[in-house]
């Protein structure tokens, strides 16, 4: 399909087609579909989208509806896989891909993206999971203390509260290897790896990496090779 948008009416329904193409994050191509009321409400009940490929590579596909701030919450998938949920741009192989658990029961945040780089729920290969799992690992995300406009401090609730915490963490080995002269050639991927190497185990998870909290949940102390 050639880049660009295709209109469509159907009923009082009309959907915006937007073909896009690979992007430095996501190899793949992109369709986005946006429905508009043609006249005051969209056409309820249940959209099925067919499928037919012109040059398939695997026959894998993936759809994701936009966040909750931005659609109606009755508007959900008739049959949904929670192990599809990690959004771009977590879904980058290189960058550091952070998920959320709760610090007070040592658990894993249900609200929190899960998957692989691959967004395929049907991996069977060992090798592969250990490859591309994502999330690298989990940081606090639940009822996490932080400071609120005009003064004051509050609990926020969600992964965009787990990325300081990794961010943080990075900063730190880095002042550790760079500014301290531990580890002068410490790179991006050098970081990934210790914040890999010292994820600590959760309580009642066994397997590792898992696409819910990766290798385990953020332990500086740990990563630090000493």
């Amino acid at each position: 399909m050639n880049p660009g948008v295709e209109r469509i009416v159907l009923g009082n329904t009309k959907i915006l087609c937007y073909f896009g193409t690979p992007l430095p994050y996501s190899a793949v191509q992109e369709f986005y579909f946006d429905f508009l009321p043609n006249q005051t409400y969209l056409t309820t009940g249940i959209w099925t989208f067919e499928i037919e490929g012109v040059s398939i590579r695997n026959g894998v596909y993936n759809m994701y509806l936009s966040s909750y701030s931005v659609r109606n919450a009755d508007t959900v998938f008739f049959i949904s896989d929670p192990n599809g949920t990690l959004t771009i741009p977590s879904t980058s192989r290189k960058v550091i891909t952070v998920g959320a658990y709760n610090s007070i029961y040592n658990s894993y945040a249900d609200f929190s993206g899960r998957g692989y780089e691959s967004g395929s729920a049907d991996i069977t290969s060992a090798q592969f999971i250990a490859t591309y799992a994502k999330p690298e690992l989990v940081a606090p995300g639940v009822n996490v203390n932080a400071a609120v406009a005009g003064g004051g401090y509050a609990g926020f609730t969600g992964t965009s509260f787990s990325t300081p915490y990794v961010t943080g963490a990075a900063a730190l080995l880095l002042e550790w290897g760079i500014v301290r002269g531990n580890d002068p050639f410490l790179y991006g991927e050098k970081v990934k790896a210790y914040l890999i190497r010292g994820a600590r185990r959760l309580p009642g998870v066994s397997e590792y990496p898992n696409p819910e909290v990766g290798w385990g949940a953020l332990c500086v102390q740990d990563s630090l090779p000493v």
